[in-house]
């Protein structure tokens, strides 16, 4: 039985509406498996969604028991753990990084936080796989991740175009109640 023009017209716009409610569908039950998916095929680094973002609570983010918080980040697809952190109340995504000994921002995202080093700052000098860079020591005075607040944290913020994403180092990380990989998520607790 051959189809009019106006009935194949109908089965390609139904068939058409169904596959954009399976996307849809898809995008909502798994949308940091889906950023992530869209970012590997247009070759796009997408820090946002190659974590889980802090307030996702299915699949990672914030618990509260008895009192304490608990956050659990998911690896990104190249095994990195990224994060929506606050810079003094202002977001900013930072990598998870245990082999950084304090929290180091990109020039860009210590001014998001608010933080403004002059030429003069610039004093202290860090080994990089790019070679030697100058850094300004400071102090951030929140730094928070899913409610787990720290003080008073020691960071540098690096030259701006020497760092390509800021890092949650041990200045930040030593100071939490424990740190953990349980199950292939990092786990943070106050």
């Amino acid at each position: 039985m051959a189809l009019s023009s106006s009935g194949r017209k109908l089965v390609v716009e139904v068939v058409g509406c169904v596959a954009v409610l399976v996307v849809g569908a898809v995008a909502l039950t798994h949308g940091r498996d889906t950023r992530q998916l869209l970012a590997q095929v247009a070759g796009v680094r997408d820090k946002t969604g190659a974590a889980t973002k802090a307030s996702e609570n299915a699949d990672g983010g914030i618990m509260v028991s008895s009192g304490r918080r608990r956050v659990e980040l998911s690896a990104g697809g190249n095994n990195h753990y990224f994060a929506e952190a606050e810079l003094n109340g202002r977001p900013v995504t930072v990598m998870v990084d245990t082999g950084a000994s304090m929290v180091a921002l990109t020039y860009d995202d210590a001014r998001r936080a608010g933080i403004y080093p002059r030429d003069s700052d610039f004093t202290g000098r860090s080994s990089t796989a790019n070679g030697i860079a100058r850094f300004a020591p400071v102090d951030i005075d929140r730094v928070s991740i899913g409610g787990i607040e720290v003080r008073n944290v020691r960071a540098a913020v690096m030259e701006d175009g020497k760092l390509e994403t800021s890092l949650l180092g041990m200045s930040y990380l030593s100071k939490v109640g424990s740190v953990a990989m349980k199950s292939g998520r990092l786990v943070l607790e106050e």
